[in-house]
């Protein structure tokens, strides 16, 4: 990534804000075009360590975090995502809100690789993972 400044290992905790908004990259995804300033944190959080780096950068006027679901190179099986210490690294960062891109198929003829869609509706079938930030001595807070 053309312009992007590399932290010394550091990791990121802070009181203030460093993005408001987080992208959350899916299969294909690995860096984010239009980001200027950039650079990279390795955030450490409760839930172990998020993807990958986080790339901070500006995006016409907004500070952003990036961060690729499956790792630059598409690492990590869907299934081997530690969706918590994703969002929990955006969480201390200051993101207040995510996009999050995927790539998936549609059981809709109707509907054409390359096209876009907002869902209205989601179904998670994923199995024998953690679903949600409480349990095993951990609040909403980390603590």
């Amino acid at each position: 990534m053309a312009g992007t400044k590399k932290a010394k290992g550091k990791s990121a905790r802070t009181k203030e804000a460093v993005a408001e908004i987080g992208v959350i990259g899916g299969s294909g995804l690995y860096a984010m075009s239009g980001l200027s300033n950039t650079r990279e944190l390795r955030v450490k959080t409760p839930f172990g360590e998020p993807s990958d780096k986080i790339v901070l950068g500006n995006f016409e006027g907004k500070r952003v975090a990036f961060l690729a679901r499956h790792g630059r190179g598409h690492r990590i099986l869907p299934s081997e995502l530690n969706f918590r210490a994703n969002i929990y690294a955006l969480k201390l960062l200051g993101v207040q809100r995510i996009i999050s891109v995927s790539a998936v198929g549609s059981l809709q003829e109707s509907l054409r690789p390359g096209e876009f869609l907002v869902p209205d509706q989601f179904f998670d079938s994923t199995k024998g993972r953690v679903s949600t930030f409480f349990g095993n001595g951990r609040s909403c807070s980390g603590k």
